[in-house]
């Protein structure tokens, strides 16, 4: 995705989520050893989505773009849930070769699942979402976010709305990180109520951070 505008079935070996309580997991003493992203990033007002965002629906995407009302809801870390977050965003960067739209369907954007284990940031953030969804996730925890990255330019990420702050998966990185230690300038991510609007993000990119390592 390199300008604004503008997934392979679900991993297997997500079952063991199921009677995990993700939402509502009892705290365990094991959770101060768990990372803190003290935050979430700051929403403005509504946004307009990216055309991106409005073609994949249009395109039959129903199960991902069910224009309905929810409750916010903010997940609930644990360490099941972090090592899952964890587990995912490393299969997946690890299952798709990124490749940009331009290569794979000559467009300048296309968002979609991967095709033949293939993709760029927003294919691969999507899969993950999707993936974790079907693993018990709640949709209104599991956010598409646009931002700008390190060079300036337009990236897709996934943004998990937790009690201990916003944490960002990422085609950049196996490292799930706090949004604040991305780097990234947030431009704008879904709603927590509704997953066709989007809304505007306010906080700008930090001086001297990277998004770096696997």
């Amino acid at each position: 995705m390199r300008h604004f505008g503008g997934f392979l079935a679900g991993l297997a070996g997500l079952a063991f989520l199921a009677g995990a309580g993700l939402a509502s997991a009892a705290p365990s003493a094991r959770t101060a050893a768990l990372p803190v992203a003290t935050t979430t990033a700051p929403v403005l007002d509504e946004a307009r989505p990216p055309i991106g965002w409005i073609d994949f629906c249009r395109a039959g995407n129903d199960e991902d773009c069910a224009n309905e009302t929810r409750t916010p809801t903010t997940l609930q870390m644990t360490p099941s849930v972090w090592n899952e977050l964890n587990r995912v965003n490393r299969a997946v960067n690890a299952s798709v070769e990124q490749v940009e739209d331009t290569v794979l369907y000559g467009v300048q954007e296309r968002w979609t699942y991967p095709h033949q284990s293939k993709g760029d940031c927003e294919d691969i953030a999507l899969l993950k979402r999707r993936t974790l969804i079907r693993a018990g996730i709640p949709v209104q925890s599991l956010l598409m976010t646009v931002v700008r990255d390190e060079t300036g330019s337009g990236h897709a990420i996934l943004t998990v709305v937790t009690d201990r702050g916003d944490f960002i998966l990422d085609s950049k990185t196996n490292r799930v990180l706090p949004w604040r230690a991305t780097g990234y300038g947030f431009v704008k991510r879904q709603s927590q109520v509704n997953p066709t609007v989007w809304v505007k993000l306010g906080e700008p990119a930090s001086p001297g951070l990277t998004v770096a390592g696997q």
